[in-house]
């Protein structure tokens, strides 16, 4: 075990003396050990940038509730340091204060400073100044890049501990990470991946954090680095080392979105039945990759085409609302396992088969004091099975946790926490707030084609673009002229095909000026062809190429010189004839022209270059728009509806809320596609979908921080066309909450006590608003047999109307329970199983 000594220290905080007690953090073959405790731990990732300093406070609190010890992190270098040796730390990077916030909340820090993060992040956290060091290889035996990453992970751990961040200092940090998903990769490294691998380790081991480094997916992480398990399910992992803890640090509670394709989505109780099943077979460490996502504000968003919300279908979503069931389903979860700490750091598990696919595993402290995991890990039909002299009944793909060896208080299948509806269709007018801008406050730039400014220069054939650009911009113009020299009439033109071969990510194609065509690849093949049939005139043509960036690759091997923008230029005529232009001179300019001039500044904002009038161009390629809007009333979340825009990026007051490709929809058939999925069986990325057909992203978050009284400034970039009198403003003013228990239901895991059992008799419905808001009205609660689902219930032929029961109980407060009894709410069908389902609005 590594030994970490035990003191204390005095902090000076302004005029105040306060005694911080250092915590230490060792490991054992079992869990984290934690002054000298085994701990059970649940964690959840919250990347600081991905949302305002001013609501960490707030996230932080409701993963707290959740059930969660630890908060996870990656540490993001190239916002860090975007110039080599220029270092920030303010705003949402201000990683001293996020772990400060976690701290005052009473939790811990998991910090994987990487450097490389991943995270869909735009170059998997790597500064692009680190591309143009001459000689560099990324993540692997090369002595420049060693230097660079040793540099900052030193800077990032330097930082921590003159902030008297890590545990043995008294702080929260009881966990750092070196790598990330290296051993993914690591074949396509040889030998010198190998070899890094172990000069990773040692480099972090010599910093001297005193707490546990972690390496994960990462199988021949050398002692005394603990490898650990990333994926969908991490029961069947075993570390290398029978010394260390079996540790979970990328949990996905759903999968990312990128333009294109539909949104993913992990229904609760499959999640649920693989943490659970972590915990039955040994492990004592979980991670929610994420608890929280947030928002790719900015360029930040990794590639190709990764999308600018990054809500993750996570248990608090992108607008920092706890997304209901997942949320409360999980919050359960965690107080059943945490009753079963003390067995499950004791002792190895016994394991029972039980039948086909069904088996249970038991941890004794002694012979008469146990508890017990059961499991029915078949996909397709329910069980029951007979334990100690007890039958229990197993739904499918579930586990039952029993911390007595007896009582069962929580079920993965068995979900009784309330269900909220945000931004369905059935409800929206209930739930939110939608008010158009003023069609006539807008103003407009059409900005020039091709090269612009004396800032454009020449070269012989085609350049790649990311190293052109040096990601400066998402823009590279590539300009040439075609020459024409044939017998036509004045005004006539002639037929020929253009064949344009891309790396990425997309490409608009001008000839004389003039739209000709559209390319585009998406996430997981960015390079594309553009085939296009254009008109030539006598003489000189001018061909002009946008190639854009959507987010720089993030993953992969060797994905740091993976390329982008124009590769082959090829004209073709209707006689089959072909001419390579690739070869020619082109001349080259970095940026557009309205990027170039800052149009997106607030101190242009009433500049005269804005033309402002009745005849706005709608639809047109390449033009910035501009209005003012009111921040809207209230303190719920706000967003741009851009559903009527083709392709851009926006900013309100100067700050860039992100990408926008409203225009791209995902495939209308997309095998998996359903508002429904069964949880049951192995889970995938793509196995359940929803708005298939549709963009993947309408709605557009903006900080309630970035708005101010008065006039708000707007400006939109767009690249492809649209129509920005379509644009609103979106604020959630409600929610739609339901409930739905059964009487066969168990009471609530909160109400169990160990030796005493559940102090609530019976099954509860249990509702609950966001803080601020309270239980306006009833829509609909009836006690019997209601069918439908939330949003849609109707009575059954059981049926007894209890609205007055719930209104009596509820409206007005913040949450409220009611016992699902007949003593309660009647007995409309004696003798039979009966349900009370409840459909309620928060009001703020």
């Amino acid at each position: 075990m590594l030994s970490i000594f035990f003191f204390a220290i005095l902090l000076l905080e302004g005029n105040f003396c306060q005694i911080a007690v250092s915590t230490s953090v060792t490991y054992d073959s079992k869990a984290l050990v934690i002054d000298g405790k085994q701990r059970i731990l649940q964690s959840g990732s919250v990347h600081y940038p991905r949302t305002t300093p001013e609501v960490w406070p707030e996230i932080i609190g409701k993963a707290k509730d959740g059930g969660l010890d630890v908060i996870e992190t990656y540490v993001f270098w190239n916002y860090h340091e975007p110039v080599r040796g220029e270092y920030y730390f303010g705003g949402r990077f201000d990683l001293v204060r996020f772990v400060k916030d976690v701290h005052k909340a009473g939790l811990f820090v998991h910090l994987r400073i990487g450097p490389y993060a991943c995270a869909e992040w735009n170059y998997g956290g790597f500064p692009v100044w680190l591309h143009f060091i001459p000689g560099i290889q990324f993540r692997t035996t090369n002595s420049l890049f060693q230097t660079e990453m040793e540099r900052f992970l030193a800077k990032i751990v330097n930082l921590m501990k003159d902030e008297n961040l890590f545990a043995s200092q008294g702080g929260p940090i009881i966990l750092a990470q070196v790598e990330n998903e290296y051993g993914n990769v690591e074949w396509a490294y040889g030998a010198g991946g190998e070899l890094y691998v172990k000069w990773a380790a040692q480099t972090a081991v010599d910093l001297n954090t005193s707490v546990p480094w972690v390496m994960c997916a990462q199988e021949d992480a050398p002692d005394p680095i603990i490898n650990t398990c990333n994926g969908f399910y991490c029961d069947r992992f075993s570390p290398n080392s029978p010394s260390k803890p079996k540790m979970w640090t990328e949990n996905y509670v759903g999968w990312f979105l990128a333009f294109g394709y539909a949104v993913p989505f992990r229904p609760v109780e499959d999640l649920a039945f693989a943490v659970a099943r972590f915990f039955e077979t040994g492990g004592t460490f979980q991670n929610y990759y994420m608890y929280f996502g947030g928002t790719n504000f900015g360029r930040t968003a990794g590639g190709p085409l990764v999308a600018t919300s990054y809500d993750y279908d996570a248990p608090i979503n992108e607008y920092g609302l706890v997304n209901q069931p997942k949320w409360g389903h999980l919050r359960d979860l965690h107080i059943a396992i945490k009753q079963c700490e003390e067995h499950l750091v004791n002792a190895n598990a016994t394991q029972m088969p039980l039948g086909e696919n069904l088996e249970a595993h038991v941890y004794y402290k002694s012979s008469k004091d146990c508890v017990a995991f059961l499991a029915n890990y078949g996909s397709s039909s329910d069980a029951t099975v007979n334990f100690r002299g007890n039958s229990y009944l197993l739904p499918a793909w579930s586990v039952s946790i029993l911390p007595d060896c007896v009582n069962v208080i929580f079920n993965s299948a068995k979900v009784i926490s309330q269900t909220s509806l945000e931004d369905d269709a059935g409800t929206w007018n209930i739930t939110m707030h939608e008010s158009s801008l003023s069609a006539s406050s807008w103003s407009w730039y059409k900005e020039k084609v091709g090269v612009w400014g004396n800032s454009s220069f020449e070269a012989s054939g085609l350049l790649e673009q990311i190293n052109t650009t040096k990601d400066t911009s998402d823009f590279l113009w590539y300009t040439t002229s075609i020459n024409i020299d044939t017998k036509m009439e004045k005004y006539q033109t002639k037929k020929a095909g253009l064949l344009i071969g891309s790396l990425g990510h997309a490409a608009l194609l001008f000839v004389n000026k003039k739209v000709a065509g559209l390319g585009y690849g998406n996430h997981d093949e960015a390079s594309f062809m553009l085939s296009a049939e254009v008109n030539l005139h006598n003489g000189s043509n001018t061909l002009d190429l946008l190639s854009m960036l959507i987010g720089l690759q993030n993953y992969g091997p060797w994905f740091d010189v993976q390329g982008a923008g124009v590769y082959s230029v090829v004209l073709t005529d209707l006689m089959g004839s072909k001419e390579d232009l690739s070869s020619l001179n082109w001349t080259y300019q970095i940026g557009v022209e309205g990027q170039f001039l800052g149009l997106q500044n607030v101190s242009l904002a009433n500049s005269s270059i804005w033309t402002q009038g009745s005849n706005m161009p709608i639809n047109h390629t390449l033009t910035w728009y501009k209005t003012v809007f009111d921040a809207p009333e209230g303190e719920g979340p706000v967003s741009l509806n851009l559903m009527g825009m083709g392709k851009g990026e926006a900013w309100v007051n100067g700050q860039s809320i992100g990408r926008y490709w409203s225009s791209y929809l995902s495939p209308t058939n997309s095998s998996g596609c359903s508002e429904t999925c069964d949880y049951r069986g192995t889970y995938d990325a793509s196995k359940c979908l929803k708005k298939c057909g549709q963009p993947a992203q309408t709605l557009y978050h903006v900080p309630r921080t970035w708005l101010k009284p008065g006039d708000n400034l707007l400006v939109i970039h767009e690249e492809l066309g649209g129509d920005p009198s379509t644009i609103s403003l979106v604020t959630r003013k409600g929610k739609v909450i339901c409930g739905h228990v059964s009487g066969a239901d168990l009471p609530p895991a909160d109400t169990w006590k160990s030796g005493v059992g559940f102090a609530a008799g019976t099954p509860q419905l249990r509702l609950s608003c966001d803080s601020g808001s309270r239980i306006a009205s009833v829509r609909f609660a009836s006690f019997g047999n209601p069918k439908g689902k939330c949003g849609a219930f109707v009575p059954g032929s059981c049926h007894a109307d209890v609205v007055s029961v719930i209104q009596r109980v509820c409206v007005g407060y913040e949450g409220c329970s009611v016992p699902v009894c007949t003593a309660t709410l009647g007995d409309p069908c004696p003798n039979a199983l009966k349900s009370l389902v409840v459909e309620a609005i928060c009001r703020g």
